[in-house]
């Protein structure tokens, strides 16, 4: 794996394996340890994006590129889309790469988690393990409750706000069929 992945700017050396840009002394072991799971996640996230862009973009230049049915195409043309397509395929080859960096160094980090996925999923007809919770203090009591009722005031407006506009459409279409 010879060649660099490609990095969105201000991504230089976060990732194991990538070099420092010239000038920059490579980061630190720990500063590498401090970047959290959820950042990788992201990052697969936007790289997978990517990756399904350039995708599309591959099936476009196949697409367009005409079958060669006796219709003579100019040499210079099918270069061209040769060499997009080329360099399409180059680079989702590094995205995948990348895909691969990410997902292995977000699988190291959170390989010391001490609950598997499976576990914290309930089972119907299991009993489920009780979780002590520790007693909030009375002030972020209070602040849930005043947000609960905040929420609750905001349902209660956009219910009301839904029915004058399902009124409105009501009346609008009844005047629309008289109309015809």
């Amino acid at each position: 794996m010879a060649a660099s992945l490609p990095q969105k700017p201000g991504m230089a050396g976060m990732l194991p394996g990538a070099s420092a840009a010239p000038g920059q002394q490579p980061p630190q072991q720990g500063a590498l340890r401090e970047i959290s799971p959820v950042f990788l996640c992201r990052i697969g996230q936007e790289t997978v994006q990517d990756i399904v862009t350039r995708t599309m973009e591959i099936f476009q230049i196949t697409r367009a590129t005409q079958l060669p049915n006796g219709v003579t195409q100019s040499h210079a043309m099918y270069q061209d889309r040769f060499g997009k397509l080329q360099e399409h395929l180059r680079q989702l080859a590094l995205l995948f790469r990348k895909l691969r960096l990410l997902y292995e160094r977000c699988v190291e980090m959170t390989s010391d988690l001490q609950e598997e996925p499976a576990e914290l999923v309930p089972y119907v007809g299991e009993d489920l393990v009780s979780v002590r919770v520790e007693p909030c203090s009375p002030t972020v009591s209070q602040e849930r409750q005043e947000v609960l009722e905040k929420v609750r005031q905001k349902n209660q407006e956009m219910k009301v706000l839904m029915d004058q506009m399902r009124n409105l459409l009501w009346d609008v279409n009844a005047m629309l069929t008289l109309r015809k």
